[in-house]
């Protein structure tokens, strides 16, 4: 089994006292020496951790001793190398952002779909798929027969669905996103648009791809995921797929063979908008990641290898 543990986990939930909480959530952090990222707005808690078993555990049990959070689900997966190079918690307006005032899935949310039944929803002929995720995340993988918005941001999805789906004829809309965040909140504000029947997966692509076996699948492509590992596969085994440093887009095997692109400094979606002044900084920084590797130390700018 590989060393670190990734514990993704979000619950969405009333804590208006949450800008009290960060302190001492990332206190317990630093003390098991567990990094990544944990969003906290009124509506609940958002985040991906990893560390040691033991240490994610004890970080998690220590979350559940919060009354609101006893029932917090997480999702887990394993690393060789660790995701990620600090510890965040952060205060937000949301912990996903829609930016529509007045959703939350603690008022309505949609219809919860189990992974072991999501093959036969979509496989309706009367059922809009539809992912919820943003453009550079669907470019690497989807469900089968799935709408993409094309989108940049999450922001953008209430625009889109103004501008693309009718309450009156698209009766039933099955949604997903990576971990089930972005639909519940999709979800909520698509009912509170008048659909009648809203579907979302139950945790996820990232649950789906640990439950359903590849050869039942409907998953084509791999699953962009906001750490190191940058994608992964069925049984959530890691992808293939790296990441330019510039600007943070997926890049396939082929790609990273592009002559647009150069570790840490550009690839073929960035290549043509760097300014020169922007390519010289990112060079510097790429010569100190090497510089850093030549001492045996880890930059923090540096993608650790899968």
């Amino acid at each position: 089994m590989s060393k670190y543990l990734t514990a993704a986990l979000y619950k969405f939930v009333s804590l208006p006292d949450y800008k009290a909480l960060q302190a001492p959530i990332l206190a317990a952090c630093a003390q098991h020496h567990i990094k990544g990222t944990i969003l906290l707005a009124s509506e609940g808690i958002n985040g991906t951790i990893a560390g040691l078993p033991e240490d994610i555990h004890q970080v998690l049990h220590i979350l559940r001793q919060d009354p609101r959070l006893e029932d917090l689900q997480h999702k887990e997966s394993y690393a060789e190398e660790h995701p990620f190079y600090r510890m965040k918690v952060r205060l937000k307006k949301e912990i996903v952002t829609l930016g529509v005032e007045g959703i939350s899935p603690t008022k309505q949310v949609g219809i919860y779909v189990k992974p072991e039944d999501w093959n036969a929803l979509i496989s309706d002929p009367e059922v809009i798929v539809l992912d919820t995720r943003n453009d550079y995340e669907v470019s690497i993988g989807t469900f089968k027969g799935a709408l993409d918005p094309n989108t940049t941001t999450f922001r953008e999805f209430p625009d889109y669905v103004k501008n693309n789906l009718d309450k009156t004829q698209h009766k039933k809309v099955a949604m997903f996103c990576t971990g089930g965040i972005r639909c519940e909140k999709a979800s909520s504000y698509m009912m509170e648009q008048g659909f009648a029947e809203v579907f979302h997966l139950q945790g996820g692509i990232l649950k789906y791809l640990e439950t359903v076996p590849e050869t039942e699948s409907l998953w084509q492509g791999e699953c962009f995921v906001f750490d190191q590992r940058v994608a992964v596969k069925h049984n959530l085994e890691v992808g293939e797929f790296d990441q330019c440093y510039a600007c943070r887009h997926p890049l396939s095997p082929a790609e990273l063979l592009s002559p647009q692109y150069t570790p840490g400094i550009s690839c073929p979606y960035c290549y043509d908008q760097l300014s020169e002044q922007k390519r010289a900084s990112l060079t510097e920084r790429q010569k100190q990641v090497i510089l850093a590797k030549q001492r045996g130390e880890t930059h923090i700018g540096e993608k650790q290898k899968k």
